[in-house]
């Protein structure tokens, strides 16, 4: 009888995406609704292979980095509060340095309708407008009244938590763009572009 042969697993290749997702578009690439509507996904930025998926995600009007891979693994390592998340948000009014101070020590914001206190985040005002490249959204100019930007780092990813946060402390966000996430940056890519790399540099 002949002997079996043994069957030998292959590591799988698994394929990873940076991305500057543009404000209008879901981080995700089947629409789940039930009605049609003309929601914007991710697979009209890219011919991305099967299987792949967004690692977190950016609301609908959030713009700025977002990682896409094969490896669903990587997910809960991205998501944990190893990695840290860099945010500069554009907001109505001149940001106080007590409202800084506030978001650096923790604020009150609401999850499905329960109080959830923040962790301390670093917080900081920026000195000029950063270059984010133009709004896909139309925001207010000046004339409205002033407006001011500044960085929010957290650990921790609650459902549009730096837009609450920002409001806690008497601050809308106009504009929010993530530019980091651990020591994967945003750096200069324009809105929508896509690159592929061999993995992710976190740490």
């Amino acid at each position: 009888m002949a002997e079996l042969e043994e069957t030998v697993e292959l590591p799988i290749e698994h394929r990873h995406f940076i991305i500057y997702k543009p404000y209008g578009y879901l981080s995700q690439f089947i629409n789940n609704q039930t009605r049609r509507t003309n929601k914007k996904l991710l697979g009209e930025l890219h011919d991305f292979p099967d299987g792949v998926m967004s690692i977190g995600r950016l609301d609908q009007d959030s713009e700025g980095l977002l990682l896409l891979t094969t490896n669903g693994k990587l997910s809960a390592l991205v998501r944990g509060r190893k990695v840290e998340k860099e945010y500069y948000i554009q907001v109505d009014g001149i940001v106080t340095d007590e409202a800084v101070e506030a978001l650096r020590q923790g604020v009150d914001i609401s999850i499905k309708g329960e109080t959830y206190r923040t962790l301390p985040a670093k917080c900081f005002k920026l000195a000029e407008e950063p270059f984010t490249g133009p709004s896909a959204r139309k925001v207010r100019d000046e004339r409205h009244g002033p407006t001011s930007w500044m960085s929010v780092c957290i650990r921790e990813g609650k459902f549009r938590q730096v837009r609450k946060m920002a409001a806690a402390v008497g601050f809308p966000v106009l504009r929010l763009v993530r530019v980091r996430i651990g020591n994967v940056k945003l750096s200069d890519m324009q809105i929508g572009a896509v690159q592929e790399v061999d993995h992710f540099e976190l740490f």
